[in-house]
């Protein structure tokens, strides 16, 4: 076969796919074929933005490295990381709504006691932060992993300044208690931009969009037999909860950062500070409760430092 014009070189394309020996990989070849085709037939790009798409997506592959993932930063910003985790984490009453992993996740954080303080010394207003595991229909979960981590009062991660404050800070790894709670001590996170220095911001600005990212906690929580449940709590009232640049807020994960006043600490200890308090709840899924099983989504994705 040969002499295909824009009319039948897709099914020319997809005849040659007929050999794989994978039926996933046959599936998915197709589709993309499909859809990729459909798409270039819609535009109509001229040869120049057709280069300009092929150098686009080199510049992308040269920007990752082992401290920053741009093809990454291009899921989140077009919403393909969360339309893959809709997908595959279904809701269910009694589960945590999940949201997609963040670009500042660290493998192995130091297993902290509860109830102390993970701030390791960053400037910022205190937050006591309380909590629980649970099934689905409400039986506590001792023993469960709670990974936590967050930014700083100026939306900096400890990744992104590890020279300056000499080490991992506001993040932590927790084991529930008898009763499948937690707490911990840190400081209010703040609203920050994803790295926007690279193809990713550059894209961002023509699309005239901002990089920011609403003020949130990160938690990943996982225990034998249950599905690990990757999620954010978002502090209410922060101006991007509608234009998160990642489409990662659902209104389940909006909770008040409520401001106490100086007296007594939430843990019972007297205290001359004022603080913000959150509580939430956490319910995870049995494994295989889900539409689609989970793997486990312990990866690093730390960027460099952002401009």
């Amino acid at each position: 076969m040969r002499n295909f014009n824009e009319n039948t070189i897709t099914d020319a394309v997809l005849e040659r796919l007929q050999s794989a020996t994978d039926a996933r990989v046959r599936q998915i070849s197709e589709a993309l074929v499909r859809h990729l085709h459909a798409f270039v037939r819609e535009v109509r790009p001229t040869q120049k933005e057709w280069e300009y798409g092929i150098d686009f997506l080199t510049r992308t592959g040269h920007m990752c490295d082992d401290k920053r993932q741009e093809f990454i930063l291009l899921s989140d910003t077009l919403g393909v990381s969360m339309l893959i985790d809709a997908i595959n984490h279904s809701s269910m009453h009694g589960a945590t709504e999940s949201t997609v992993l963040g670009p500042f996740f660290v493998q192995d954080a130091p297993e902290i006691e509860l109830g102390k303080d993970i701030s390791n010394g960053i400037e910022g207003d205190p937050l006591f932060v309380t909590g629980s595991v649970s099934t689905v229909d409400g039986l506590p979960l001792s023993g469960a992993w709670v990974d936590v981590w967050h930014s700083d009062e100026d939306g900096n991660y400890d990744v992104q300044q590890l020279s300056e404050i000499g080490g991992l800070a506001m993040r932590a790894r927790f084991r529930t208690d008898a009763s499948g709670r937690f707490s911990f001590w840190s400081i209010k996170p703040a609203a920050y931009p994803i790295p926007h220095d690279g193809p990713v911001g550059e894209m961002l600005k023509a699309q005239g969009r901002h990089p920011w990212r609403p003020a949130h906690v990160h938690f990943m929580i996982s225990a034998p037999g249950f599905e690990q449940l990757v999620t954010h709590i978002f502090v209410a009232g922060d101006q991007y909860l509608d234009s998160d640049v990642v489409f990662g807020v659902k209104d389940d994960l909006v909770r008040e950062f409520v401001l106490r006043n100086p007296g007594e600490d939430a843990d019972g200890r007297a205290t001359n500070r004022k603080y913000y308090y959150l509580n939430y709840n956490f319910g995870l899924k049995r494994a295989g409760e889900s539409s689609h099983s989970v793997e486990s989504t312990k990866i690093s994705r730390i960027p460099v430092a952002q401009t």
